[in-house]
């Protein structure tokens, strides 16, 4: 009887961002390993999601380790390092403040292979930042082919402060082989006439392919008077491990729209907007939303950045689109906002093959059909407002008000966007 081996030869799929089955063989081959076993539900469509180990290290400066040494000799050598955290039980990250966390997840990838990695939605939705650095790297997010070693993580959360703790997932990591070409405006354009790229609701709004597909703001509301967002300053800590859970009005202040469909960001305030367009991800392509900069500051719109195979799809087509949500922060000064601008592009990238899994509620996607949606740890829960959501002091906030229910009509209103999404 011939020996089989304990894992089969590793069978590349192609060139392209690889899928999930393909990573899943790296887990088992050793590829990517980690000091706690790698769960099943980490291996996303197209990226691995990866935990925070743990120990976590205040820093007083972002920096790169360089060719030269290991991330954390440098931060001690330099002075750098200000406290050590054990983050095995829940453990408070104060907003503003640099933290360096090493995660659970190492790996020995082959020298065909790369990787890059991005905030999860969740993070980017409570406004923190997050960056993948690796040893003996000189750039932030990338790994490069070859790559043995151990991963790390910066955050840096801007508007909360957080309670986090080890195996939470801030992060994940795609990989890529070959040469990960952006797709051409036409066949972007092909795609659209195939319905595959946004579902054809005059409500979406006009779309434009150029150099990706134009994606531009909505301030009309998608059929409730909330338009918008905006997280309020000096708000209690956030459990990052709690789902459903957080008053929406303890947080957030909602942004309601008016006549002119328009609205002035506030320097340094962190908003959550949504997309005009209704976004489609067929199964065999992965999309990434590239910021929209201004001539005199960056103007943000999404800290992830990436959107899974099957995202606004399914598998099949059989999902009619779903809005981006937008993570907005204006710097150094106010900036007027309209309805229907252009504030990004989302650029498409062939998988080099279809996922044995797709984005959506059947592995436990959070974002599936969204409409204005916050972060999955805010609560979603309430009586739902049918048609448009209710203004303060109208018929239909005091029927939703009374002891007991003090936020019911914002949490109704939430959700409300949400299942029209």
């Amino acid at each position: 009887m011939n020996s089989q081996p304990l894992f089969p030869e590793r069978l590349p799929t192609g060139d392209g961002i690889l899928p999930s089955q393909e990573i899943l063989d790296f887990v088992k081959t050793g590829i990517v390993s980690a000091n706690r076993e790698i769960q099943e539900d980490q291996i996303q469509p197209a990226s691995i999601d990866l935990r925070l180990g743990r120990k976590a290290y205040r820093v007083r400066a972002s920096f790169l380790p360089g060719r030269s040494t290991t991330l954390l000799n440098k931060a001690t050598d330099k002075g750098l390092l200000t406290a050590e955290l054990d983050i095995s039980g829940p453990t408070l990250l104060e907003p503003n403040v640099i933290y360096i966390i090493p995660l659970m997840e190492s790996l020995a990838l082959p020298s065909d292979v790369y990787g890059v990695s991005n905030p999860k939605s969740t993070t980017g939705r409570l406004d923190i930042f997050t960056r993948l650095i690796t040893e003996h790297g000189d750039e932030f997010e990338r790994v490069r082919k070859g790559y043995h070693g151990n991963l790390y993580i910066e955050v840096i959360s801007h508007t909360f402060p957080i309670l986090v703790e080890a195996g939470l997932t801030l992060n994940q990591l795609r990989f890529g082989r070959g040469s990960a070409e952006m797709a051409e405006d036409a066949q972007l354009k092909q795609l659209d006439q195939d319905s595959l790229l946004i579902d054809a609701d005059e409500s979406s709004g006009r779309f434009d392919i150029d150099r990706g597909l134009r994606i531009t703001v909505d301030l009309s509301g998608n059929g409730s008077d909330i338009v918008a967002w905006q997280a309020k300053r000096f708000s209690p800590p956030v459990d990052l491990s709690k789902i459903d859970h957080y008053d929406v009005a303890d947080f957030w202040l909602p942004i309601y729209r008016n006549e002119k469909r328009q609205y002035i960001l506030e320097p340094g305030a962190f908003y959550i907007l949504a997309s005009k367009q209704r976004v489609r991800v067929p199964a065999n392509l992965a999309a990434e939303m590239l910021p929209y900069d201004l001539s005199t500051q960056e103007f943000r719109v999404h800290y992830a950045g990436f959107f899974d195979p099957g995202f606004g799809f399914g598998r099949e087509g059989e999902i009619p689109g779903t809005r981006a949500v937008l993570e907005v922060r204006a710097n150094e000064m106010p900036i007027l906002l309209e309805d229907d601008q252009f504030v990004g592009r989302l650029n498409y990238f062939s998988m080099s093959a279809k996922p044995s899994k797709v984005y959506g509620g059947a592995i436990g996607s959070n974002y599936q059909q969204q409409g204005l949606a916050l972060a999955k740890q805010f609560k979603r829960s309430g009586q739902p407002l049918h048609g448009r959501g209710a203004r303060p002091g109208s018929t239909e906030e005091s029927k939703t008000s009374g002891p007991g229910s003090k936020y019911s009509l914002l949490e109704a209103t939430f959700q409300d966007a949400a299942n029209r999404g």
